[in-house]
């Protein structure tokens, strides 16, 4: 079967499975992004509420000791600051939501590589393969979909800076020779 003219069965269908990968790789990169945003957010969250805590504590133990006015009203602003915040995080478990996302990801990365295989191994397989292989990678990929959380709208254009600018997901060859052992780096075979 003739695969280079772009009105070609062959190119219609690397086309369309050149698209899903693509698809694939941005929402797993979103998936990545949510991570760390949760994951940080998490973190200055932790600390803010330590810090609250501290002052909350010392604005107090300031009332014992001296009796101030202003002591009693900042415990009272920290308190409720604290409170808030606390409030806030009770019903979100950014931890929790964080390994969804990053259970996803990961679940998302088998597949993204299934991809690049088929796509290595395209001109070598018989059509029926290339058909048979692209629709249990999207089987898989909706099952993955379906039991996963959604992504946002903050996290796909993460993930599009990511990707377009930043090319976090290529490597130059100079990049993944020096990566490899010099017995293998496409350099020293020149």
């Amino acid at each position: 079967m003739e695969r280079n003219s772009q009105s070609s069965q062959g190119y219609k269908l690397e086309s369309q499975i050149r698209e899903a990968y693509g698809r694939v790789v941005y929402t797993f990169t979103c998936h990545n992004k949510i991570v760390q945003r949760l994951l940080s957010l998490n973190n200055n969250i932790k600390v803010c509420q330590i810090v609250l805590s501290a002052l909350t504590t010392g604005s107090f133990f300031a009332i014992i000791v001296s009796s101030e006015v202003i002591a009693s009203v900042m415990g009272a602003v920290f308190s409720v600051a604290l409170l808030i915040l606390n409030a806030y995080t009770y019903n979100f478990n950014m931890v929790e939501t964080a390994q969804a996302h990053q259970q996803a990801s990961d679940a998302l990365w088998k597949i993204r590589e299934e991809y690049v295989s088929l796509l290595t191994d395209f001109d070598l397989l018989e059509v029926s393969e290339i058909m048979e292989q692209r629709d249990d990678l999207q089987n898989r990929t909706a099952e993955i979909y379906a039991q996963s959380p959604r992504t946002d709208y903050k996290s796909y254009k993460e993930a599009q800076k990511a990707l377009k600018t930043d090319e976090e997901q290529t490597f130059s060859e100079k990049e993944i020779d020096v990566m490899l052992p010099n017995s293998i780096r496409r350099e020293n075979r020149k």
